[in-house]
């Protein structure tokens, strides 16, 4: 497991029983690699186990909260490609699952672009405030995938199944404004407000009895139809496939040309 000490992509700090993870690779808009999806994790994992930890807000350093999967640094040679290894099993994504297990109150201060994955890792949140500068989007349709157990299991539940529907099938990207006229987040503030108003709500809730704070949080989990664990299971499995396709290689390949993909099917 990754050390606190040892990360370079996020940021960790714990003020006050609120625990602060920041995503910290600007320079690629906090775009995910093999490592920083290790760190988030391991960041999750931490705030989950410490007693002092008692809420939990998840942002990025501006100008992006994250940007997805960093899918020129993977397909470009810019970093050793992780080989992907033949499974029997198929289990769902650990930072997904961290996050999801989080027994703490999870706030996400959406303050940029939150697309394919970063989507994902806010929908992970139990609330989201997103400042005016806010812009998402699953695209995993446009790169010939699905998405991760969020968007399956999460956004249909805090937006309803049509507009989720909408959302998944299209990829296309809404604005803060529409983000909270269909309650993706509970509001949209201007940009330099949103911090503070995340801590604010943090603080508010880690005030609250902790051992009430984490029943609460169970509770609510009851309310949500299904097993995280086997929707991600089944979207992992999905994944790989979808991976082998021609449809998958166009879309990564016009990402990286910057041009519109054109799909076969195959």
């Amino acid at each position: 497991m990754i050390q606190i000490a040892d990360f370079e992509c996020l940021l960790y700090e714990v003020q006050d029983h609120v625990a602060q993870i920041t995503l910290n690779r600007p320079e690629r808009r906090n775009a995910l690699n093999p490592r920083a999806y290790a760190e988030v994790e391991a960041a999750f994992k931490h705030a989950n186990a410490d007693p002092e930890v008692r809420c939990v807000i998840v942002t990025g350093s501006d100008p992006a909260f994250c940007s997805g999967e960093d899918v020129k640094e993977m397909m470009t040679g810019e970093a050793p490609k992780t080989p992907r290894p033949v499974r029997v099993r198929f289990e769902p994504t650990p930072a997904a699952m961290a996050a999801i297990d989080c027994e703490k109150p999870v706030i996400a201060a959406v303050n940029g672009s939150a697309v394919g994955w970063g989507m994902e890792l806010a929908l992970y949140a139990d609330i989201r405030i997103a400042s005016e500068n806010a812009v998402f989007a699953e695209l995993f349709i446009k790169r010939g995938l699905i998405c991760d157990v969020g968007g399956l299991w999460k956004l249909p539940a805090i937006v309803g199944p049509a507009k989720a529907a909408e959302l998944l099938f299209t990829g296309d990207p809404i604005d803060a404004a529409e983000a909270a006229r269909i309650g993706l987040v509970t509001e949209t503030v201007p940009h330099a407000d949103l911090m503070p108003r995340a801590k604010a709500m943090a603080a508010r809730i880690a005030a609250n009895p902790p051992l009430a704070l984490r029943y609460m949080k169970q509770g609510l989990r009851r309310t949500t139809n299904g097993d995280p664990r086997e929707v991600g299971s089944w979207a992992i499995e999905i994944i790989y496939r979808l991976f082998e396709t021609e449809d998958h290689r166009e879309g990564v390949k016009s990402f990286l040309e910057k041009r519109p993909a054109v799909f076969t099917g195959r």
